[in-house]
């Protein structure tokens, strides 16, 4: 099963573009990183800029409307994630209570939605899905 860990460290929804990231917290979290590597658990990781460096696009009117960061109306935002294939929700939650994450950060786990996990007519509808995500989207451009 893949879940999704997302860090959301609170406060960083008004952190300025040029936040400065402390060496000794980033230590931690990569010899984290590479537990979860040397698991053989880890998919994926990142890291987010502030909202800040950030848009968004609305659709409410109909039409895309962009409005640039910092969005005053979040109270909370992502600052990274972890994508992980664990056997439960249970491991998963276990990876996340590793993490050397500060009191003012929260960890969110969601499970990935596979497509098996759907109707067979919405697996009709998405076909091809399956060879979007074998795509180049993490090629760099």
């Amino acid at each position: 099963m893949r879940f999704m860990m997302l860090m959301i460290p609170l406060g960083y929804e008004t952190a300025p573009p040029d936040v400065q990231l402390d060496p000794e917290r980033v230590k931690a979290m990569m010899k984290y990183n590479e537990a979860l590597k040397e698991a053989g658990v880890l998919i994926a990781l990142d890291g987010l800029h502030p909202p800040s460096m950030g848009a968004r696009v609305s659709f409410a009117t109909g039409k895309p409307v962009v409005t640039d960061g910092p969005f005053s109306e979040a109270k909370e935002v992502l600052g990274g994630y972890w994508m992980i294939n664990v056997k439960s929700r249970e491991e998963a939650i276990e990876w996340a209570k590793k993490c050397p994450a500060s009191e003012n950060e929260v960890i969110e786990i969601r499970q990935v939605q596979e497509i098996e996990d759907f109707s067979e007519e919405v697996q009709q509808a998405a076909k091809g899905f399956e060879e979007l995500q074998k795509g180049n989207a993490h090629k760099a451009r």
